[in-house]
């Protein structure tokens, strides 16, 4: 016997179609079976779906006010306190905003000086800092420029420490406004080729790769 599929559009396009298509969900309902969820899937986990960037602490801000050049400052770094220092208005809180929302801020702030309401903000390097630790070779801190994946990080950590790494069961830790969180990781399939899903790092997770159990 051979099998088939056909599209959803295609059936439903006529109403012969939509008939046959009655007929055959009735008969496949006898025998038992499921007609297909054509509801899309979730693809990826909640790390890799796309979320605004957000300014910290230690990144390097460019502002340039294309109406008011004179106002236009060197690369400034957001301080520990979240802060930069700016002309006219003196100290500002930048960390935990978006660009685009600090540009607004700004426009607003500056808007006596301004002849044109605009004002850029670009984020010219992000210190993205993550901690790995557990059976590593080299626990710690660790500081990047770019998005970084788990398996990334505990390479830039020395790698595992194979003579006791528990692959199967990598935790990622995270904090949220309060709530942390909790991710189970099995490398060891990323390792072997058996799968492709990658988990991007957000600034100050928490890497953990256990210890297997030794049996005495």
């Amino acid at each position: 016997m051979r099998h088939f599929c056909a599209s959803p559009k295609t059936w439903f396009s006529t109403g012969a179609g939509l008939r046959a298509w009655a007929g055959l969900a009735g008969l496949l309902g006898i025998l038992g079976c499921s007609t297909p969820d054509f509801q899309e899937s979730a693809v990826g986990s909640a790390a890799e779906k796309a979320e605004p960037i957000l300014i910290r602490e230690g990144d390097m801000l460019r502002i340039t006010f294309p109406g008011a050049p004179n106002l236009n400052t060197l690369p400034l770094m957001v301080r520990r306190d979240g802060k930069i220092t700016l002309p006219l208005v003196g100290e500002v809180t930048a960390a935990g905003k978006t660009a685009l929302g600090f540009q607004q801020e700004l426009t607003n702030l500056f808007s006596s000086q301004l002849v044109m309401k605009d004002v850029n903000v670009n984020i010219e390097s992000a210190v993205f800092t993550v901690y790995v630790t557990g059976a590593v070779l080299r626990p710690g801190k660790v500081d990047t420029i770019r998005p970084i994946t788990a398996l990334e990080a505990i390479m830039e950590a020395g790698g595992f420490d194979y003579s006791r790494a528990n692959l199967k069961e990598v935790t990622v830790t995270r904090t949220t406004q309060g709530h942390v969180d909790h991710y189970k990781l099995n490398l060891k399939r990323v390792l072997d080729g058996k799968d492709s899903q990658t988990f991007y790092l957000k600034p100050a997770d928490i890497v953990f790769v256990p210890e297997r159990l030794t049996w005495f």
